[in-house]
């Protein structure tokens, strides 16, 4: 069975969608079987990965509708061991209607159901949000990554997710656990960095990954051809950084990896 890990934290600009999107590249270039799937109603994955309007047959939107399987709603990529599910609530009347189905908490975590057993990982784009499709995605989702920029914001944003997964684990999902907190744009010299980290650590030290994602403009540059960072410049930094947390992650979820592949 997959493991589903959602990325998910309530705070914009942090690089949910970078992380999400060059983390699932990273683990198929590692020929780990991938399933990205992005139910930010922005759709930013899908522009990531170089879907355009015209190329999505089918996305999130009629998982919740109940219009089509989820089968029918995933896309194959440029990555061999990589499948997407887009995003694809085109308009307000599609978002306010989306947002009231995803009240019922369990849609996602039901239509899961049929494909996990294909996949090694499979990797959530959650919305900067904490209810709703949010609540879905963690009520499916075996663990949650958390992306942090050094800052005094975004250290109150892991407080309250923190809390907000306590109430999942007694309201839906009690097996719920945490990845882990990944520091994404990563400046080495910097003092906010330095604070940051350290009172992250104080708190959190359980739960700090290795692997930080240096501040690069190269991820930006990527998403503008609508490629992961590793099929644009693999040799760069901030890919080699997410190679680096795929594996990682490999690495700390080897035992149940193993036993999908039995």
């Amino acid at each position: 069975m997959a493991k589903i890990i959602s990325v998910c934290i309530a705070k914009g600009g942090v690089g949910k969608t970078t992380t999400s999107v060059n983390l699932a590249a990273s683990l198929a270039l590692a020929e780990k079987s991938t399933l990205l799937i992005d139910i930010d109603p922005y759709g930013s994955s899908a522009v990531a990965m170089g879907f355009t309007p015209d190329r999505i047959k089918a996305g999130i939107s009629e998982i919740f509708n109940f219009a089509k399987a989820i089968d029918y709603t995933i896309h194959k990529t440029d990555l061999p061991y990589l499948d997407f599910v887009p995003a694809n609530i085109n308009s307000i009347q599609n978002d306010e209607r989306f947002a009231k189905m995803t009240e019922n908490r369990v849609i996602l975590k039901n239509a899961l159901k049929d494909v996990k057993s294909r996949y090694d990982f499979i990797i959530i784009d959650c919305p900067p949000t904490l209810r709703g499709i949010t609540l879905n995605a963690l009520t499916a989702s075996d663990s949650v990554l958390i992306p942090v920029k050094c800052g005094h914001f975004s250290l109150d944003a892991v407080d309250k997710l923190f809390d907000y997964i306590s109430w999942v684990r007694e309201v839906s999902n009690p097996y719920l656990d945490i990845e882990g907190i990944l520091l994404t744009m990563y400046e080495k010299n910097s003092k906010v960095t330095e604070i940051s980290e350290r009172e992250l650590r104080l708190k959190y030290a359980g739960y700090m990954l290795e692997t930080t994602i240096p501040v690069t403009n190269l991820l930006n540059e990527a998403t503008f051809y609508g490629k992961p960072l590793c099929l644009y410049k693999i040799n760069s930094e901030g890919s080699l950084a997410y190679i680096n947390l795929s594996y990682e992650l490999i690495t700390k979820n080897q035992e149940s990896i193993i036993k999908n592949q039995e």
